[in-house]
């Protein structure tokens, strides 16, 4: 099984509370959080871009840098891991996206991804008079389609002439081309963004909520693969996971405690209502994810495992054994903290990562 780091490219990292590590979101942390990730072993880091917080007294998300120039450096300072940078499509042309992968590639030769983000949070937009109107809800995946299917012909024949509902290529040019053939993801779950999966993408982020339930994500997998099923490619699913630990189950179950108690309600309360804004989103889309956060109070939304080193490395091996999981990608309370915590303690006793634990100990 992959593993991959989801680094902490906005302050705070992925939970909403005062009371959990606070720290701002600069190039030497992300730069120390991804060399450790290679150090370790892990096989991927993916910045995400967020162009508005979600405010309240901890200015959740109020920070935070921009994902290719971010990535870009970070392919500079490594050698083997694959860096992935996010790009949310209505702020960029396809044609400039396409060539801002290939110039990373020159960086890191076969070591760069994008991931597509269609956009759910119309603040993020609206700030900057770019939001269609709110039936871009309705026809996000149709414009991302279009979107990667340019990026995509550029990649291969180093030219696009696309004619389409959203972009119109007239003998639009990228040489060179990449060296390699640059991955696609994205974190689509509705049954509109799974079969944008199916169609444009090689890996899928897949997320739910809860605490201590690692097969909790197994019905979300199985729905990706029957949309998958028919493509002419392996497509697999990574599964987006908090990682709590401590040397026992009740010094971690202590950490989780104290963040739940610092919740910070008014950046909970302000992306719940970001989050309904699509009125006919479905009940598997991340925006439902995110309202459900709210609704519990709960200051990650993200599926969160919670314990001792021996109890987190026995619930990762129960994720990979789901059928279609390709990998995980990690969330931490402390960062810095949470990779050593991984690569010293939990990946070694890790049965699906027993090669990588091996390789690092010779």
């Amino acid at each position: 099984m992959d593993v991959g780091v989801f680094i902490p490219i906005g302050n705070n990292g992925w939970i909403i509370s005062a009371t959990s590590p606070q720290y701002m979101p600069t190039f030497l942390l992300n730069r120390t959080v991804v060399q450790k990730a290679e150090r370790y072993g892990l096989d991927f880091a993916l910045s995400m871009i967020k162009l508005h917080g979600y405010g309240g007294s901890t200015e959740y998300w109020d920070y935070n840098l921009e994902s290719f120039t971010l990535m870009a450096g970070l392919a500079a300072v490594t050698e083997r891991i694959k860096l992935m940078a996010s790009v949310a499509v209505l702020t960029l042309p396809p044609a400039l996206v396409a060539r801002m992968a290939v110039t990373i590639d020159s960086i890191a030769p076969g070591r760069f991804g994008v991931n597509i983000v269609s956009g759910w949070q119309k603040a993020e937009y609206d700030q900057m008079g770019l939001w269609p109107g709110d039936e871009y809800f309705g026809y996000r995946y149709d414009y991302s389609s279009e979107f990667v299917a340019v990026m995509k012909e550029l990649w291969e024949k180093g030219e696009s002439n696309l004619k389409g509902r959203f972009f119109t290529m007239d003998d639009c040019r990228l040489l060179p081309h990449p060296s390699k053939p640059i991955t696609v993801v994205s974190a689509g779950q509705s049954e509109r963004g799974m079969r944008f999966v199916a169609d444009y993408c090689d890996y899928s982020f897949v997320a739910t909520g809860g605490l201590n339930n690692p097969t909790a994500i197994a019905p979300t997998i199985e729905r990706l693969n029957r949309a998958t099923a028919g493509a002419n490619r392996t497509i697999g699913a990574l599964v987006l996971i908090m990682i709590i630990a401590d040397e026992t189950d009740e010094a971690a179950n202590a950490k989780l405690q104290r963040y739940n108690a610092g919740a910070d309600f008014e950046a909970l309360a302000w992306m719940g209502s970001q989050s309904a804004m699509d009125k006919k989103a479905s009940a598997e889309s991340t925006a439902v994810l995110l309202a459900n956060a709210k609704q519990n109070a709960r200051p990650s939304y993200l599926q969160t495992l919670c314990g001792s080193y021996a109890t987190i490395a026995a619930q990762l091996d129960e994720v990979a054994a789901i059928d279609g999981v390709a990998g995980v990608m990690l969330a931490f309370d402390d960062f810095v903290l949470g990779m050593d915590q991984f690569g010293r303690h939990i990946q070694p006793l890790m049965k699906s990562r027993a090669s990588i634990a091996m390789a690092q100990a010779i």
